[in-house]
């Protein structure tokens, strides 16, 4: 079954800055409270980011595709603990009316249709925690 989640969150930021954290592909471990480590290998398109999920194992991204003018991230995911076949992030920041970032995460997954909502809802859950902390980093620095 094919699933799009999408997670938006306002940050207390300016875009730019919102960005530049993104653009990076690192620091997860800093943002989402379930990611105990997280390192880059390479840079730009083709670069790999590798996590370890608290008590559920590896994560590793791939950067698909960086859009710098557009402000967008794209990125594969090819080893994960989720039940899912496929699964691609799409990281979108925008500007508000006030110049704040506004940080869209829109996550396609492909899983069996028993496990879908399961996969949906941590997904909401562990994102939208991580753009909080994002945005908690950002503001204290």
């Amino acid at each position: 079954m094919q699933t799009k989640t999408r997670i938006a969150r306002k940050l207390a930021v300016p875009a730019d800055a919102a960005w530049a954290a993104i653009e990076a592909f690192g620091r997860l471990d800093v943002w989402f409270p379930s990611i105990s480590a997280c390192r880059v290998e390479g840079s730009g398109v083709g670069a790999k980011r590798f996590m370890e999920l608290e008590g559920l194992g590896p994560i590793t991204d791939e950067l698909v595709s960086l859009d710098a003018s557009a402000r967008r991230l794209v990125y594969r995911r090819t080893e994960s603990p989720f039940p899912v076949s496929s699964y691609v992030g799409t990281v979108e920041v925008f500007t508000s009316w006030d110049e704040l970032a506004v940080v869209a995460w829109t996550v396609d997954f492909e899983s069996e249709e028993d496990v879908a909502s399961f996969v949906d809802q941590l997904l909401v859950d562990g994102i939208g925690a991580g753009v909080d902390g994002l945005g908690a980093d950002l503001s204290s620095t």
